[in-house]
This record gives C-alpha cells, structure tokens and sequence, in this order.
C-alpha cells in the first residue's frame, strides 16, 4: 500500500480494537478517514466519521481510493464487491499497517499470548522516555488513554498479529517474541508451522536488527534454535537459573503482592540492575516487562528508568481487569481476555496467588470452534484451577460449527463439574452461586464481559 498515491481511505470493521487504531494512524498522517461496522464502535474513533452497517453505498457515496478490511469481512460483501468495480484499491488491515511501520525503526511484538500488554508496557515506557514514539496496540491502553499514539519520533512500537501470518509483512528493527506457542488452528495445521513461520518473521527483521526472545517458551526456544543467528544480535530473556548460563535479561526473587502486583530482582548479562515493581500481577508479567525493558535498553533508556515507569503501569483493558465490587457482599469482579490453555491457566494462576483467600468463580467463554476442537482437553485442565465454573457457548468469531467443536467438547474432558449456561440465564445462574467474599472473573475473547457488567449491575 503506497500513501503517497492514497488521500481517502473507508475502512469496514473500523470498531474494532486493531481497525480503529489504525483508523486513527492514518487520520494523524493526513488521510481523509471514514469507517463502517456492523456493531457501535466500542473504541474512541478520533471524530472520524462512521456509519452502521455495510453497504455499497457507501462507496458510491465517498468514493474512497482505497479500501482497508478487518479479517472479519468477507471479499463477497456488496460494499467490497462495488469498490472492486469502481477501481477502488482492496486492502488488509496488515498490509497498510504494515506500509507504516516499514517506514520507522520499529519495534515488532508478536506472540500467540503476552503481546498486548508487552506492546503496552514498551510503549509506556517509550512515551515516558520522551522518544515521542507512534504506538499500536490492540487494545485500550488506559496510562496511554487510547490504543493508538502517532509521534513525531523515529520509532513505531506496534502489536503484530501472527493469526494469518500477515506479520510476515513486517520488518522490525527490534523485534520481539514473547511466545510462539500452537493457536489459530484453521491458518496453521501444525505446531511446526507455527514455529516456520515465526522464525521467518525473526529473520524478516531489519538487518542487524535486534532479536528479543523468550528463553521459557518451548517455541520461542525452536525458533532461537532456527532463525539465522548472523542477522543481528538476539537477546533471551526468562528466568534466572544460577546453575546454568544466565540469559541476557532474566528476573529472580520474584513475590507476588497480596491484593495485586507482582516484584522481583533484574539481571543483565549476569550484573544485577536492581528491583523491579508492577502493580500488575502474574509471573508472566514478569516476562513481559522484561521484553519491554530489554526493547527499550536497545534505544537508550536505562533500566531505572524503565523500572520507575513500569512501576505505575496499569496494565491493558481486558487483562485481568477489576470492573468493580458488589460492595454489600464484598465480590471482586474481574475479566480477562484469555481464551488460549495456556492463557487461562496463566491468568487463574496469577488470580489464586494476587487472591488467595477468595473463593474463584470463573465464567468461561471459549473463542472459535477450531480452537475449541483442537484444545478441549487442555481447555478443561486449565479451568479446573478456578473454585466454579460456568460456561457459555462458543463465541463463533465468523466460524461454522462442525463436529465435536462446541463446549459440549470441554466438558467432556473435564475432571471437574462445569455448569453450562448462556446469555439468556447467566446472570441469574451466577448470582444465585456467588457467596460473599468471592471474586468472579468473566473471561474470553468474544463478549463474555458483558455478563461481569450485569452481575456487577452495570447495562
């Protein structure tokens, strides 16, 4: 996608977390922007104009010279098919986000879990820093006040989204990899596709472009073992083992918070830097500053000073999230975007440790039926870590059912009772189970939150 030829673009599927930061980019770079989606945008879109729906009409209307689409649209949508015919130039959200990061020295993170909150987190910091970077991230951020900053500096911090492989498209001059562990089953059919591909995005970096890797992730590791070692430096990041070589940024003594937060002790190459705080929590926040921190120490900012803003991070909307308290029967309410085995076991983790006096009622909603098929088993095994669980119905994400791809799968494989429920009886079912002093946590990637907001007595 070349802007120098491009001056108004339309965007559909603009209300979501990616199209709308991206909207917002393209607005902050002198574009004329309008959008359109089948819901109300649930993210701040700038003043950018929307409409509701899709329709060729409104390309007849604004008669944009190009046509960006989430992944969610279908090329067969009438409002896709008359850009077509009008010469209307037909774009993914990857290949023009991607027409402006290539641009920068970029910092690329990408992984199957932690990329929303690292990007986050190493965009906090280099904001804070004064690098006036432009940042991308799939999420609200609320120390950011958006998902999307455009900066007047050199560097672009930015999500990738490894879903389609399209973060392919991008060449980082630091890249991170916070994971590369085995999801998206209906774009990658193996575990060792998954691995191919992230290490052609390792090597797609900008040459002797930074490498940051995670040394705990058994993917990560394959990649490491994999990508050509001559492109640039690389840098491991995990936890300190003091009988075996350290890597070049790793974390010791680490201690939960009890009621939030997490702390411990940073090493680089072995020299100990000092303490680092989060008000966030669980040790996979750790990995994550870590990434963040490591990224920044690439471009100038010394670990104390990451440390000192890392310290005030709040973490990213949906992740782990307190959305408020039935004060009269002390119940914590909380959501998490986690919809990946090891995501959810991670955050119930972390929960049970930042919480370990309240009772765990957990409201699970699983995210597309190829993933559920694929990962039942590992679905159930991971939930079993919560005190009672609820579960409502895949949340389709676009996809068909096909067989043995519905909750039904999950609790199947599960050594534990589960209660299944749906939209309509949620609610009702939840708050009649709810002791006093318990913490209820909403989670998943599809719209789940909403039941945590009727609990909790918000519409």
């Amino acid at each position: 996608m070349d802007l120098n030829n491009i001056h108004r673009v339309h965007l559909m599927g603009i209300g979501g977390a990616g199209m709308s930061a991206l909207a917002k980019l393209l607005k902050a770079h002198g574009l004329e922007v309008t959008g359109c989606d089948l819901k109300e945008p649930h993210y701040d879109l700038d003043s950018i104009p929307f409409q509701l729906g899709h329709s060729k009409e409104h390309i007849e209307k604004i008669n944009p010279d190009a046509l960006i689409l989430s992944s969610a649209v279908s090329h067969e949508n009438e409002e896709v098919v008359c850009a077509k015919n009008n010469g209307v130039k037909i774009f993914s959200r990857a290949q023009a986000l991607s027409s402006l990061f290539n641009n920068y020295n970029g910092v690329g993170i990408a992984g199957a879990h932690g990329k929303t909150t690292t990007s986050s987190m190493t965009g906090l910091i280099f904001l804070r820093a004064g690098l006036n970077p432009t940042v991308y991230v799939g999420a609200n951020v609320p120390d950011i006040g958006s998902n999307a900053v455009s900066g007047t500096g050199k560097n672009f911090i930015a999500e990738l989204d490894e879903s389609d492989g399209t973060f392919e498209l991008f060449h980082p001059s630091a890249a991170i990899i916070t994971n590369a562990d085995w999801d998206h089953v209906d774009h990658y059919k193996t575990r060792d596709d998954v691995i191919k591909a992230f290490t052609r995005f390792a090597d797609g970096r900008k040459e002797n472009g930074a490498l940051i890797i995670c040394a705990e992730d058994e993917g990560a590791r394959k990649v490491f073992d994999e990508c050509d070692k001559s492109r640039g430096k690389i840098i491991r990041y995990g936890f300190r083992n003091k009988n075996q070589k350290n890597f070049e940024w790793s974390a010791d003594e680490i201690q939960s918070t009890h009621g939030g937060g997490i702390s411990c002790k940073v090493f680089h190459d072995g020299k100990e830097l000092g303490p680092l705080e989060l008000s966030v929590s669980g040790e996979h926040n750790i990995l994550n500053s870590l990434a963040a921190v490591a990224a920044a120490y690439e471009y100038g900012v010394s670990f104390e000073k990451s440390a000192e803003i890392l310290k005030n991070f709040h973490g990213s909307e949906r992740r782990m999230q307190i959305k408020g308290i039935i004060k009269d029967k002390n119940i914590l309410i909380m959501d998490d975007y986690a919809h990946h085995p090891s995501e959810i076991q991670a955050t119930l983790k972390a929960v049970k440790n930042i919480y370990p006096e309240r009772r765990l009622v957990v409201l699970y909603q699983p995210h597309r039926f190829s993933r559920t098929a694929q990962f039942a088993p590992e679905i159930a095994k991971s939930l079993s870590i919560a005190d009672e669980i609820f579960l409502l119905p895949v949340f389709s994400a676009g996809e068909k059912e096909f067989s043995h791809s519905s909750s039904d799968e999950i609790i199947k494989s599960a050594a534990k009772k589960i209660t299944q429920v749906n939209f309509n009886d949620a609610e009702e079912k939840i708050k009649s189970s709810l002791r006093p002093g318990d913490l209820f946590l909403t989670m998943g990637a599809g719209d789940v939150y909403k039941i945590g907001e009727e609990v909790g007595g918000r519409r």
